[in-house]
């Protein structure tokens, strides 16, 4: 059996993929984002109350060097600062936007004992996540945070962290190329979930990886998903995405008795 900390593995062949009949994972986008702001701590408790296994978080760097949730480049969409937040300090952030933008290790504190997906939008570079990688291993999270996005930035955080659990982003139906995977050692590929049929399913699943979708909002998208045989989907509406999950494994097992 691999050793999951060794620096040469996991790879295809040997990468643990969820069971088929296992229970799809819900992952709440940037929190809870129809009910509280997105990326913030209210946001992710209130995930984690409506059902959330697992919270997908957004991460930049400050000018100083402060890992912090946030997706844009600037503070325009969410709080109304055209700032870039990479020119700005961690103080100026907090001061601009009341203390709303937190810090990524109080995000980790506010999700203490649950799953943390963090996206590294903006092509970030080796040193970003480098720091990134610091200060989820300073908060002693590394054995629940995994990281997801393009190639470039999964390539870092493999070379920052040997033993990191990846969810690799991509957007064609084209598969990775071999050299790619061999070299980022993913657990997951992370696909749009439009893209998503039946046969990338099972060439994903036959080619040893997990499946993880991004991000379908309706229980009509869900369902389909989760008939394809999905491990993972990530959802702007985890609420409805655990009812729909519920009802699934509620038919699931009335189908099984009635065959015995």
């Amino acid at each position: 059996m691999t050793d999951p900390t060794d620096p040469t593995g996991p790879t295809a062949s040997t990468t643990a993929v969820p069971s088929p009949t296992a229970p799809v994972t819900a992952v709440a986008h940037r929190g809870d984002p129809y009910r509280v702001r997105e990326n913030t701590l209210g946001s992710l408790r209130s995930a984690l109350r409506h059902g959330a296994d697992a919270v997908e978080i957004d991460v930049r760097l400050t000018r100083d060097g402060v890992p912090v949730l946030l997706h844009d480049a600037t503070l325009t969409r969410l709080w109304e600062r055209d700032r870039p937040v990479a020119a700005l300090s961690a103080a100026e952030v907090r001061e601009l936007t009341d203390g709303g933008v937190p810090t990524l290790a109080e995000a980790l504190a506010a999700t203490e004992g649950h799953r943390v997906m963090l996206d590294l939008p903006g092509a970030p570079g080796d040193r970003a996540v480098h720091r990134i990688v610091e200060v989820v291993r300073g908060c002693g999270a590394g054995d629940r945070a995994y990281y997801c996005a393009g190639a470039a930035a999964m390539l870092a955080v493999r070379a920052a962290d040997p033993a990191a659990e990846i969810a690799l982003t991509w957007t064609t139906v084209a598969p990775p190329r071999p050299a790619l995977l061999a070299a980022v050692r993913p657990r997951w590929l992370n696909y749009r979930f439009g893209l998503v049929d039946r046969a990338l399913a099972e060439r994903v699943h036959g080619d040893g990886y997990a499946l993880s979708v991004w991000t379908p909002d309706t229980g009509r998208s869900m369902r389909r998903l989760i008939g394809l045989g999905v491990d993972s989907i990530t959802t702007n509406r985890v609420d409805v995405l655990c009812a729909v999950r519920g009802r699934t494994l509620t038919k699931g097992r009335v189908a099984a008795s009635a065959e015995r």
